[in-house]
């Protein structure tokens, strides 16, 4: 059972440190998508929450009110007085079910709209495709999807609340097809399953497929908080695969180096950006 909270925020418009961004969004703390990998399970310490990360969420019922009012400062932050570049969703999923109900995204990018401020946003549901007519009349609208593993039943055991992969794809394409910038965030490349050549050959392809402009790829990160829940997660769906994690938790940056360079020769000649972020 999900534990739905409403909450109120002091702030909406929060000042990134992620490149190439200046503000994050985050609607909602927590998501349904309960992903076994999720790195945003810090945020817990920051709630009251007893449940299990991927167990609840709060929604921030005052957080379009603030975002209206701070972004009216926030607009003369920017280089060259121009609006910062905003980002959708950094410890969230922005499209995670409960937006069907709340409507937080959506109005977020209302207002935003408004105001001319560039948006990236990042998901791993099809819900996105809803607030096409929005996101067209923003400036400079960037829609990223993120891909772990194309085989749809060990994808639902890792993601169990999120759209499928073909899902996703279907999505990015459509939104190609509007004339929005699209990108893939291949990652976290899940170990044995979606780190073979055939795997990310496979990849590629779809984003060639469906016209993606760029593909940021990252490894598996494993902080201690992380791999006790992956620990549990592979005990439980997966443990004679629990040793091969352990190796690639344990292998002091040979896996990364090895993975790299797996990526990098089977990148060769392809149309889109490719930026290995690890």
């Amino acid at each position: 059972m999900l534990k739905l909270k409403e909450i109120t925020c002091k702030n909406a418009l929060v000042k990134s440190r992620i490149s190439g961004v200046d503000y994050c969004l985050n609607p909602y703390t927590g998501c349904e998508h309960n992903c076994a990998y999720c790195y945003a399970i810090f945020m817990k310490r920051f709630t009251d929450h007893g449940e299990e990360w991927g167990k609840f969420v709060d929604v921030k019922v005052n957080f379009l009110e603030r975002l209206e009012k701070e972004i009216k400062r926030a607009k003369s932050y920017g280089s060259k007085g121009r609006p910062g570049t905003v980002m959708l969703s950094s410890v969230t999923d922005p499209y995670q079910p409960l937006e069907e109900k709340y409507k937080l995204t959506r109005g977020a990018l209302e207002i935003l709209s408004r105001y001319n401020f560039p948006v990236h946003i990042q998901t791993k549901s099809d819900l996105v495709l809803r607030d096409i007519d929005l996101l067209k009349k923003l400036k400079e609208p960037e829609v990223g999807f993120t891909i772990t593993c194309l085989d749809p039943e060990i994808q639902s055991k890792f993601e169990p609340g999120a759209s499928s992969t073909e899902k996703r794809f279907e999505a990015l394409k459509k939104l190609s097809q509007e004339g929005i910038s699209t990108f893939i965030f291949f990652g976290p490349i899940l170990p044995y399953f979606s780190d073979t050549e055939k795997s990310i050959s496979s990849v590629f392809h779809k984003a060639i497929e469906v016209g993606v402009k760029y593909i940021y790829i990252d490894k598996m990160n494993y902080t201690p908080s992380i791999w006790s829940r992956l620990n549990k997660f592979l005990s439980l769906n997966f443990p004679e695969l629990l040793s091969h994690y352990q190796s690639t938790y344990y292998s002091n940056g040979s896996y990364a180096e090895k993975l790299g360079a797996k990526i990098r020769k089977l990148y060769k000649d392809s149309p889109f950006e490719l930026n290995i972020v690890f």
